[in-house]
C-alpha cells in the first residue's frame, strides 16, 4: 500500500475538504488538528509527504517539522498559513526546511494538489460509487414542516456573473420575501418529468466521511471552501428539506431546493411581485410550451426583462441565507471541480453573505447560546478573512476598536450605545469569521 500523505490543519472543516481533495485523486490521507496527534500517527504510519498549518492550537508548524523530520529525516514538507504571510516567512522555511510550497490562506488547492503530484505521483483516482449520497430531487415537491416563520429581508442591488463572465450590479429595490400558507402557495410542477440534473454527484467512496451534523457550522463550512478555493457543493438536509449551495473557486455563486416555497414562482409570490392567479397562468404555459417559468413570466408581462436577473438573484440568496435559521441538520461536502452551468451566478463575498446570515436569521436565544455574556475577545491569531474585505458599518467600527480582551460581553453593549442583539449579532459574525476569538 502506497505511503499516506499526512495533512494538519485545526480547522476541522478546511481539513475535511483538503482531505476528500487528496483523497478522491487517489492518495490515503493521515488527517490530524494537532501537532502531537499528527505526531503520532506519523510514528505509525510514516507519511510520504507532509502538508502542516503553520500556527496550530498546541505547537507550531514549525515546531512540529522539527519533529516529524527527527522521526523521518528528508520528509518532504508543504507549509499552509493564515497568519505568516509575505515573501520573507517563505524564504526562512525554504532555506531553513526546504519545503517543496508554501501556500498562504485563501490558496488554490488545485495548485496544492500539483505540488503535491510531483513529489508522490498520484495513484489511480477513487472510482465512484453507484448512487448518489446526496440528491435534491428537482420535481419532488415538498413542503417544508418547520417552515420559516419570519419575513427575510433582502437588499438591493445585487452583483451578477453570466455565463461569459461578464460581471454586472443590478439595481433593485429592497425585497421582504415573507413566509406564504399552503393556500397561497398556487400550483406546483407536475412530478411526472423528472430532471436529470443531480445537483450533488456521485463521488469517491470516503465520502461519507466528508459529512456531519449542521449544528453551527454553516459559517466554518462557507469558510472551508474559500480557503481551499474550491468548487464544488455543499448538500444540506433536515428531514425532507434539502437545499444544496454550489461554489465556484471559493465563492457561493449558486444554490438551489426541494422546497415548494424556494421555487422561483412562489420566492415571486412571497415577495409580492405576482399573485398567485398569476402564477397559475404563467405555470400552465410553462408546461404546454416546455420554457421556464421565468422566461413565460416575461412573455406574458408578469415580469420586465431587466427584472428577472435581479429576482433570480435575490432567490439564490434567499435559499443560502435561509440555512442560517437551521440549526438541525446534515450535511456533504462534495468537491466536485466543476461550475455549475447556469445563466446566472452570484457574486458575493463569502464575509458578507456570513455576516447577513447570522444578523438576519440567528435568533436572541441562539446568540447567547454562542455568545456569553461574560466571554471576553481578541483579535485572532490566524483570521480566515483580512478585515478591510469585511463590511463595517461606523458603530461597529468604533466598537471593534475596543475589543481586546479586557471586556465581556457585556462591557461591549453598553459601550456600543446599540440594541444588545444588534451587538451579539455583530461580535458573533467576527467569531465566526475567526477575526476574534475568545480567551478563558
Amino acid at each position: 500500500m502506497a505511503s499516506p500523505i499526512l495533512v494538519v490543519d485545526d480547522n476541522q472543516e478546511l481539513l475535511k475538504v483538503l482531505t476528500q481533495l487528496f483523497e478522491t485523486a487517489g492518495y490515503s490521507v493521515l488527517a490530524a488538528a494537532r501537532g502531537k496527534q499528527a505526531a503520532d500517527l506519523a510514528l505509525v504510519n510514516p507519511p510520504a509527504v507532509a502538508i502542516l498549518d503553520i500556527l496550530l492550537p498546541d505547537m507550531t508548524g514549525y515546531t512540529l517539522a522539527d519533529v516529524l523530520r527527527r522521526q523521518l529525516p528528508g520528509l518532504p514538507l508543504i507549509f499552509i498559513t493564515g497568519v505568516f504571510k509575505a515573501g520573507k516567512h517563505a524564504l526562512e522555511a525554504r532555506q531553513k526546511y526546504s519545503v517543496h510550497g508554501y501556500f498562504e490562506k485563501p490558496f488554490d488547492s488545485q495548485k496544492l494538489l500539483d505540488t503535491v503530484a510531483k513529489i508522490l505521483p498520484p495513484p489511480s483516482p477513487v472510482q465512484a460509487v453507484n448512487g448518489d449520497l446526496f440528491e435534491v430531487e428537482l420535481d419532488v415537491d415538498y413542503q417544508e414542516e418547520i417552515p420559516l416563520t419570519e419575513a427575510l429581508k433582502l437588499t438591493g442591488p445585487i452583483k451578477l456573473t453570466d455565463r461569459l463572465r461578464r460581471k454586472t450590479e443590478v439595481a433593485g429595490a429592497d425585497l421582504t420575501a415573507r413566509p406564504i400558507t399552503a393556500a397561497e402557495l398556487g400550483p406546483v410542477r407536475s412530478p411526472a418529468r423528472r430532471s436529470t440534473h443531480s445537483l450533488v454527484s456521485p463521488r469517491g467512496a470516503s465520502l461519507e466521511q466528508r459529512s456531519g451534523d449542521l449544528k453551527d457550522n454553516l459559517p466554518s463550512l462557507i469558510t472551508a471552501f474559500y480557503i481551499a478555493q474550491e468548487t464544488g457543493e455543499l448538500g444540506v438536509q433536515r428531514g425532507k428539506a434539502k437545499k444544496v449551495i454550489y461554489f465556484e473557486k471559493g465563492q457561493p455563486v449558486h444554490a438551489r431546493s426541494n422546497l415548494i416555497s424556494d421555487r422561483f414562482g412562489q420566492f415571486l409570490v412571497r415577495v409580492g411581485k405576482i399573485k398567485v392567479p398569476d402564477l397559475e397562468s404563467a405555470l400552465a404555459a410553462s408546461q404546454r410550451q416546455k420554457k421556464r417559468i421565468a422566461e413565460v413570466l416575461v412573455e406574458q408581462g408578469f415580469l420586465q426583462p431587466t427584472e428577472r436577473p435581479y429576482l433570480l438573484g435575490q432567490q439564490i440568496k434567499a435559499i443560502i441565507y435561509s440555512l442560517f435559521a437551521w440549526e438541525e441538520g446534515t450535511y456533504v461536502l462534495n468537491r466536485s471541480g466543476r461550475a455549475a452551468a447556469e445563466p446566472i451566478k452570484l457574486d458575493v463575498h463569502p464575509a458578507t453573505l456570513i455576516r447577513r446570515g447570522i444578523k438576519k436569521l440567528y435568533k436572541p436565544q441562539r446568540l447567547h447560546s454562542l455568545l456569553k455574556a461574560q466571554d471576553r475577545l481578541v483579535p485572532s491569531m490566524q483570521p480566515a478573512y483580512q478585515l478591510h474585505e469585511i463590511e463595517l458599518d461606523e458603530w461597529e467600527a468604533r466598537l471593534l476598536t475596543k475589543v481586546n480582551g479586557t471586556r465581556d460581553v457585556t462591557e461591549l453593549v453598553a459601550l456600543s450605545g446599540r440594541p444588545q442583539l444588534d451587538v451579539y449579532a455583530f461580535l458573533h459574525s467576527l467569531v465566526a469569521l475567526t477575526l476574534l476569538e475568545k480567551i478563558n
